[in-house]
């Protein structure tokens, strides 16, 4: 069993990579994290050209940046997750500010929306991350509407496990509104 503490072989691996500068690490770091960075991206900043600019904003950014990922920091996918969070939100602050008008504005409101985008942002980053198991779980009971004995059929588990899963689901979900920005990771943006 690995260390809790060592990031996974490919993560090393990939860092080594992109700071040698081979364009086919940066191909395949898009090919695994692209829907992940653009979906990120479109959550915070609500629109699909946005989104597809900050992606390609953000793949540039770990290309030419490749030494602020620190494996001993978390896995290569949460960085990748953090950098485009902090761009993201950084884009719609930018905007946002260039949109108040000149003798003041709404500062408070401008705020807002960045909490907001960031728990949304959280939120969805969280549930991609968790395991499969309770994502399943949580994707029947409230995209589907079943309740926690149709989840149990349908999972094939038994209803208290069904109930287990959909309570630590939701216990991973409360956490976005707390913390409001995936984790911090291998330096600043």
């Amino acid at each position: 069993m690995a260390k809790k503490d060592v990031p996974p072989r490919w993560d090393r691996k990939m860092q080594q990579r992109l700071a040698r500068g081979e364009a086919a690490a940066l191909g395949e770091l898009y090919d695994r994290f692209a829907s992940l960075v653009h979906g990120l991206a479109h959550r915070v900043l609500g629109d699909e050209k946005a989104a597809d600019t900050l992606t390609r904003e953000v793949f540039a950014h770990l290309w030419e940046h490749p030494e602020t990922y620190d494996p001993k920091r978390g896995p290569l996918r949460t960085w990748v997750a953090g950098v485009t969070h902090r761009l993201a939100v950084q884009r719609l602050r930018d905007s946002e500010t260039a949109a108040l008008p000149r003798g003041g504005g709404s500062l408070a409101e401008l705020e807002r929306k960045v909490r907001h985008a960031s728990v949304a942002a959280r939120a969805d980053y969280i549930v991609h991350s968790m395991p499969a198991p309770l994502r399943a779980a949580l994707d029947l009971a409230y995209f589907q509407r079943r309740d926690y004995r149709q989840t149990a059929a349908d999972l094939g588990v038994t209803e208290d496990e069904a109930r287990r899963r959909l309570r630590l689901g939701l216990q991973l979900l409360s956490t976005a509104h707390d913390a409001g920005a995936p984790p911090e990771h291998g330096g600043a943006v």
